[in-house]
């Protein structure tokens, strides 16, 4: 995949020098391009050094963001480290490469790609297969129109080893798969389910089954294990002409072949017609020389890899998707594209009705209603219920063992503790706190002494108000902006101030009511009780 005539071949560094970087090594040695070896195993490091003797090593990342030598890294670090090596070799203006995962959220994902973006830099992932000459000449056969319509393609990831205790099975062995599914696509699935086994671990799964829903009506499902008596990696695509299967544990020239099966009807009856299966020879290449060539000759040229950073986050996408169905117990996510400041998101919509974004998080034995939406990095706990059509901002967190009622509006910052109870319909403004403990310290550990907080319908909690632990905030009550709320408020009560005091009441509306507890917005009148106010219809109180 690399121009031949290529001149000036660009230097690089490999991080990581570990089960699969050393194939990296060997690759870009073998290819003229490794300048340095960067590990923090010196051990390792003094063995790579005697098979490398013109190659340079090093301990310290720092020194290979600082050699001006180098043009692009090679990350092949654990997942979680990715996001902050390849950050910094971009600002250091390195071409990067990382192996799969790209990384482990979407934000990260997203800012790398900006970088990249800005400074004019190759960012490539290490989808392999996609460099693969057998799944290339599959997928051109797919875009040429010579399978036809697919209608859906099955991937099986199968064999005993290697088993990660730092990810699960999804994580191990379904990026590779997602991404040719996702290639002979050209499009991204609007609904992932998961399921999963768990035997060697309880919170690590050791085999998964992933089924992806696409627009067009094609399907397709992902299988995975690491606890197989054999090894298997089938790729099956089928199409309404032809059928190809990629079976990459078979010898190079068995690998690939294409079965011209139809379905004819007969009598309003759809029979199978059987044709003869054709091999399809390809070059053979390896894999991993046509990834790390074609890493090389975007660097030179500055086009784009083919698993670019945009490649490797769509396959992200789709990880988390299916990590969330994994987490749920097979609970269908749906792949939402929403618009924020122009800037193209994903976001989670769980199929029972509530809208999840994605980088929200929502803890197993949590119940949301429908119509619910829980917005940028905000958590809610296990054991949390939160009711129909509320609006959860950014950043809150609920829980655990909280109960909401129905259509609450809780805005950016606000911590919903243990022990408060939000009844349906209130409002809780930007930055507000609640507490649940009343005399805390950070060395005395006092969860037995939570005191419970009740705010009742309708009430309204001003933004950066303080409602202290214990107390009871009244129907339809209104506390406001930086208040502190210290003792029971009434209901319809207008409180301000440190600490609180009543300076009058306020309608069901909102509005402010006149000194004959009338509101002149509504027309709605008044009467004092011992507990606060209630509207009067008719001449009668109303009960609620």
């Amino acid at each position: 995949m690399m121009d031949k005539d290529m001149q000036n071949v660009p230097s690089i560094a490999v991080i990581g020098s570990g089960y699969w970087g050393k194939n990296l090594i060997r690759n870009h040695h073998e290819i003229g391009s490794l300048k340095m070896i960067c590990d923090k195993n010196e051990t390792s490091l003094e063995a790579f050094k005697a098979q490398y003797a013109d190659v340079d090593t090093c301990l310290a990342v720092n020194d290979v963001y600082g050699d001006p030598g180098i043009d692009g890294v090679v990350i092949a670090t654990p997942a979680e480290t990715h996001y902050a090596i390849a950050r910094e070799a971009l600002l250091a203006n390195k071409h990067v490469y990382v192996e799969k995962p790209l990384v482990l959220e979407e934000k990260d994902a997203e800012d790398l790609i900006r970088i990249a973006r800005e400074r004019k830099l190759i960012l490539m992932v290490g989808h392999l297969l996609q460099y693969h000459p057998i799944f290339m000449k599959l997928k051109e056969m797919a875009h040429n129109g010579e399978l036809g319509r697919i209608n859906y393609i099955y991937s099986n990831r199968l064999n005993l080893g290697k088993i990660r205790r730092e990810e699960n099975i999804l994580w191990s062995f379904a990026p590779h798969d997602i991404s040719m599914i996702l290639a002979l696509a050209e499009d991204e699935p609007e609904s992932v389910l998961a399921i999963g086994g768990y035997y060697l671990h309880k919170k690590i799964a050791d085999v998964t089954t992933t089924h992806l829903e696409f627009k067009s009506g094609m399907q397709a499902h992902v299988h995975v294990s690491w606890l197989h008596p054999f090894k298997e990696q089938k790729l099956v695509v089928v199409g309404d002409r032809k059928m190809a299967v990629f079976n990459d544990t078979k010898p190079w020239e068995d690998k690939l072949w294409l079965y011209a099966h139809e379905i004819k009807w007969e009598h309003n009856i759809p029979v199978p017609a059987v044709a003869e299966p054709e091999k399809v020879g390809v070059p053979q290449q390896e894999p991993l020389r046509q990834e790390c060539e074609h890493f090389l000759q975007c660097i030179a040229t500055g086009e784009p890899p083919i698993t670019d950073g945009n490649e490797g986050l769509r396959v992200l996408r789709v990880l988390k998707a299916s990590q969330r169905s994994l987490d749920a117990k097979g609970t269908p996510f749906q792949l939402v594209s929403t618009s924020d400041t122009g800037r193209r998101q994903v976001a989670l919509a769980v199929e029972k009705g509530y809208f999840a974004h994605n980088s929200a998080v929502v803890d197993d034995g949590v119940s949301i209603g429908k119509g619910t939406k829980i917005w940028h990095f905000s958590h809610v706990l296990k054991g949390s219920i939160v009711g129909a059509t509320c609006n959860i901002g950014q950043n809150v967190v609920i829980g655990p063992d909280v109960s909401i009622g129905s259509a609450c509006k809780i805005q950016n910052n606000v911590s919903v503790y243990k022990g408060v109870t939000l009844e349906d319909g209130v409002f809780c403004g930007p930055s507000m706190v609640f507490t649940n403990i009343y005399n805390p310290r950070a060395e005395i550990r006092k969860m037995d002494q939570v005191r419970p907080t009740l705010v009742k319908k309708g009430a309204t909690l001003g933004a950066n108000a303080t409602i202290v632990c214990g107390t009871t905030i009244g129907r339809y009550a209104f506390v406001g902006a930086g208040a502190v709320v210290n003792k029971n408020v009434p209901d319809h009560a207008l409180v301000v101030g440190n600490p609180a005091r009543q300076i009058g009441w306020v309608c069901t509306c909102g509005e402010r009511l006149s000194d004959d507890l009338e509101c002149l917005a509504c027309e709605i009148c008044f009467q004092k009780l011992p507990d606060g106010l209630r509207p009067i219809a008719d001449g009668i109180i109303n009960d609620r």
